[in-house]
């Protein structure tokens, strides 16, 4: 019998890999349908939203919604891959006007959109991108996919408007924060993984399994999104540390440290982030901050949560390399933060 020891193999990392591979070809039809549809005869256009989808990202939104076509047995056509593309349009054009609103100059380690061409011609290709979604989805002809969509662009508006909100305010809770996540995050993942059921033909209870795998795929994301924003690792993914900080934005790390805190350290809270009276080493003293009231550890927990929710949601389906698949997607997500 061979002994193992030192010789062990560690365990593989949780990669986007696999389900990569599985949905490259339908990728490469998405990639080019959204190079075809950012056209247009005003230079600036395809020019300043060719910047931003090139930028990178891992096109996980769209790959959604080529799994779960796939994990529903969609066979001939490309409507999935449209619909992807449309998908990838909305992101982008929520990234655009995110960055216009946060003032940052920073997206995925490069310079920012509006950093290059300025907040006016980033908001105004924004509304290109998002007019040009709503044509793919016509196209389909789908009135379930336009509802879903539709609905799921009405309700990011929500989520960046409530975020605004949010900003700045000490007395933010865990359900407002909540609130604005899965608006402003996690209703597209449900959105991009439920037209994947519908494209299919699929009935209503596996439509409805794909949207909360999508839903608590995309809550558990974005928690630990936030997470890494107090996080070292947070420059080895391209992003500055502190960029929620900076900006005031009550993240769930900050929700709960206010929440836990004394006087003097809601006082710090109070100063550093709803007057933004900011100064050299605040960041730093927020970060240990969440370190002692053990919030960051918190927070990964309850992406796990989320996590095993959306695994949950997968239940309905046939075991298979595409499910399995997007279950490491889900690890993908929640294991960013190791």
């Amino acid at each position: 019998m061979a002994i193992v020891g030192a010789e062990k193999k560690q365990a593989a990392k949780p990669s986007l890999d696999v389900l990569h591979g599985l949905v490259k070809n339908d990728l490469a039809a998405v990639n080019r349908r959204i190079i075809e549809k950012m056209q247009s005869p005003v230079a600036l256009i395809p020019q300043l939203a060719g910047h931003i989808i090139a930028a990178g990202g891992k096109r996980l939104r769209p790959m959604l919604t080529l799994a779960a076509a796939r994990l529903c047995g969609y066979g001939e056509g490309e409507r999935h891959c449209a619909l992807a593309a449309c998908v990838e349009f909305i992101h982008t054009a929520t990234l655009l006007h995110d960055d216009v609103v946060d003032e940052s100059l920073l997206r995925r380690g490069q310079e920012s959109a509006n950093a290059v061409w300025g907040n006016q011609a980033s908001v105004l290709v924004g509304d290109f991108l998002f007019s040009r979604s709503f044509e793919l989805m016509v196209e389909d002809g789908s009135l379930e996919v336009l509802r879903i969509l539709s609905n799921a662009s009405a309700v990011i508006a929500e989520g960046e408007v409530l975020q605004l909100v949010t900003t700045n305010d000490t007395g933010t809770g865990e359900e407002d924060y909540l609130e604005v996540i899965r608006c402003k995050t996690a209703t597209l993942f449900a959105a991009a993984a439920e037209i994947g059921a519908v494209v299919a033909g699929r009935p209503e209870t596996e439509q409805r399994a794909l949207a909360d795998y999508g839903m608590n795929l995309g809550i558990a994301f974005q928690l630990i999104d936030d997470l890494l924003d107090y996080s070292a690792l947070q420059a080895q993914l391209g992003k500055t540390v502190g960029d929620d900080f900076r900006e005031g934005k009550m993240s769930l790390p900050v929700v709960l440290a206010f929440a836990r805190a004394n006087d003097e350290e809601r006082e710090f809270w109070t100063r550093a982030m709803e007057r933004m009276e900011q100064e050299e080493g605040d960041l730093g003293q927020a970060i240990a901050l969440l370190q002692k009231h053990g919030v960051l550890d918190e927070t990964a927990a309850r992406a796990r949560d989320y996590a095993v929710r959306a695994k949950q949601a997968l239940a309905v389906f046939a075991d298979g390399e595409i499910r399995a698949a997007m279950m490491d997607a889900v690890d993908f997500a929640v294991d960013r933060a190791y």
